[in-house]
């Protein structure tokens, strides 16, 4: 996976990053990576299933991998900050039998 395919999560709203999502995986990219830490890691869980259940039923969660970084503050102190990665990869056509009705249904 390339740097490019890599959304980082922050404070904006989740739409803005499940758009992001969406341009990437429209544009040719099978899969995407989104990062997170520590208070928007819920927010990263929260476009991972807007986009698997709104937008793209054919998307899979390839890996959740978690971890925690040390942080040295301004003032020098160290905090420990968990951190998540999600990859979402696109299922090979007529692998996803949800998809699969999902369409059919349309």
């Amino acid at each position: 996976m390339s740097q490019d395919n890599i959304i980082y999560i922050g404070i904006k709203p989740i739409m803005n990053y499940v758009l992001a999502c969406l341009t990437l995986l429209h544009g040719g990219s099978s899969e995407v990576q989104m990062k997170a830490r520590g208070r928007a890691i819920s927010t990263a869980v929260d476009v991972a299933e807007v986009l698997r259940n709104r937008f793209m039923p054919d998307l899979s969660v390839k890996s959740v991998d978690i971890g925690t970084e040390s942080v040295t503050s301004q003032d020098g102190n160290k905090r420990n900050v968990s951190t998540i990665s999600i990859k979402l990869a696109k299922a090979a056509v007529g692998n996803n039998k949800k998809a699969a009705a999902a369409v059919k249904d349309a």
